[in-house]
């Protein structure tokens, strides 16, 4: 069991038979009562916040949160259809619960996934990853990279900002939490 001193960010917590993550928390302590712990808790399944406030006795039960690699298949109707590679076991995860991160999914590429209580809930994405860019203005002779900047769509179907002599066809690697161009892939 953690003490509300525990609550730090990034720790993962069980509330209602729900996986959390602390996004935030401010401890406060005034005169005579005891410690105050406000957090926000961002829900693992589905991404929403829950702001809440812990009182200095309350007992928090720690979430087990696993990760385990698994290969994206496909999308269709049931969601998002992931194999174990483990044990080889196919699954399907909803839209609700891949959230944004399901537009950066590629077939047959390997991702890290979130279980809670033995099942899979959610998509842990690399910070940085690698996509072609499929379309966007030609780049100009001369243009450098602190020259300024035009859209490009990835062959994922996000539109990024790019320096302007990034052409077509070309590899860039993209921040996937900010949508920002990183760098050129040679």
């Amino acid at each position: 069991m953690y003490e509300i001193t525990d609550l730090k960010v990034g720790t993962a917590i069980a509330l209602d038979g729900e996986p959390y993550r602390v996004a935030w928390n401010q401890f406060s302590k005034t005169g005579r009562q005891g410690g105050v712990m406000a957090v926000k808790l961002k829900n693992l399944r589905n991404g929403k916040v829950l702001p809440k406030t812990f009182q200095g006795a309350d007992k928090i039960q720690p979430a087990e949160i696993l990760m385990k690699k698994a290969q994206f298949l496909y999308k269709d109707s049931n969601g998002f259809n992931f194999m174990n590679l483990e044990d080889f076991e196919q699954f399907s995860l909803s839209e609700e619960a891949v959230g944004a991160a399901g537009r950066f999914l590629q077939d047959g590429e390997e991702y890290d996934l979130m279980y809670f209580d033995g099942t899979p809930i959610n998509v842990n994405l690399p910070i940085k990853m690698e996509f072609t860019v499929s379309e966007t203005m030609p780049g100009v002779r001369g243009d450098t990279a602190s020259g300024g900047s035009k859209p490009a769509t990835l062959d994922c179907g996000i539109t990024v900002q790019v320096p302007l002599f990034i052409n077509e066809g070309e590899k860039i690697r993209v921040n996937t939490e900010t949508l920002g161009y990183v760098e050129r892939v040679n």
